[in-house]
């Protein structure tokens, strides 16, 4: 499937995150299911990916539970793609990503896209906050401990992910 790496053996949560998510063009066809893409033939026009390519993505987002398909046409049969809850987790990531770039390529009065806060009307730059007490969150304000308890390799929290799932 034209992977370069293999994070089953890790002991990682951001292992763990690009085993699902970290292939080339995964992180694109995401992108274009939050903008309201659910079609493959709409992803392939937008992205000029190969349709093997596509194909092997939708098929890995759907496995591990981002995304759902739900039949749209009887004859012939047809499906689109939906995001899960478990792919809707995945926005702040997206959010995340899109202000790094806009910042550290683009420059923010540069950015190609602009997501404004409907609440306010204000541009929106997502920040991280403790889920706790709401602080904003930097992080020097973070230390990392390791849990004694989980030894679960990636490729074992996938499966047992999936296990439960079932």
């Amino acid at each position: 499937m034209g992977r370069t790496a293999d994070y089953t053996n890790e002991r990682c949560s951001v292992a763990a995150t690009l085993e699902v998510v970290g292939d080339p063009w995964t992180l694109l066809i995401l992108r274009d299911a939050f903008a309201g893409v659910k079609r493959f033939e709409q992803w392939q026009e937008r992205l000029g990916v190969a349709r093997n390519v596509l194909a092997a993505r939708l098929k890995t987002l759907v496995a591990h539970g981002v995304m759902e398909t739900r039949r749209y046409s009887e004859r012939p049969p047809r499906h689109e793609y939906w995001l899960t809850h478990k792919g809707l987790a995945l926005s702040p990531v997206l959010l995340t990503m899109a202000e790094w770039g806009d910042r550290h390529i683009y420059g923010r009065d540069k950015s190609p896209n602009m997501f404004r806060h409907k609440t306010c009307g204000c541009a929106f730059h997502p920040v991280l906050a403790c889920e706790a007490c709401g602080d904003v969150v930097q992080l020097r304000d973070l230390e990392r401990t390791m849990q004694e308890d989980s030894l679960l390799t990636v490729g074992e929290a996938l499966e047992a992910s999936k296990i439960a799932a079932e």
